[in-house]
């Protein structure tokens, strides 16, 4: 709960200049420590639901860490050219031109094609840790925590104009 509570905050404060309910309201924007805070609170929780969901055996749990370790790390760059992308939304949200939609379109796209990428290339690894079908339950996990978080996101970003 308290991971859905920072990302909440965090692109509520990204989205403010473009709320149309806040016209007036005026937001102090995060800072890249206030967002790697939120980060690092973020992947506390989400290992925490881990844990938790997944209840490893000792061999499993020596085995996955370090390969989720690496696949937590890997999509820091991708949530960077997501932040990118609703700071980008904020700024033009009052402006946005059809040639503006088109190309968030096409990051919007880019970004959850790489996030798909990665998703891929660590099967094998997971695949190796705990096997198919503990690797698939992972992914059942893990998706769930990210559509939490992207339902977050979006009650939080305003529709285009």
């Amino acid at each position: 709960m308290r991971m859905l509570m920072a990302l909440c905050a965090l692109f509520a404060f990204l989205t403010a200049a473009g709320s149309a309910q806040t016209a007036t309201a005026t937001a102090t924007p995060l800072t890249d420590s206030d967002i790697q805070l939120i980060r690092s609170d973020v992947q506390a929780d989400k290992n925490d639901i881990i844990l938790g969901t997944m209840k490893f055996t000792d061999t499993e749990s020596t085995a996955f860490w370090p390969v989720y370790r690496d696949y937590s790390r890997d999509p820091q760059l991708i949530t960077d050219e997501r932040i990118q992308l609703i700071k980008d939304y904020a700024k033009d949200y009052d402006t946005m031109d059809d040639a503006k939609a088109q190309d968030m379109f096409q990051r919007m796209n880019k970004i959850e094609g790489k996030t798909q990428k990665l998703r891929e290339n660590y099967w094998p690894k997971f695949m190796k840790a705990l096997g198919a079908k503990r690797s698939a339950k992972f992914y059942q996990v893990d998706n769930r925590i990210n559509l939490i978080i992207n339902v977050q996101l979006t009650s939080a970003i305003p529709l285009i104009r």
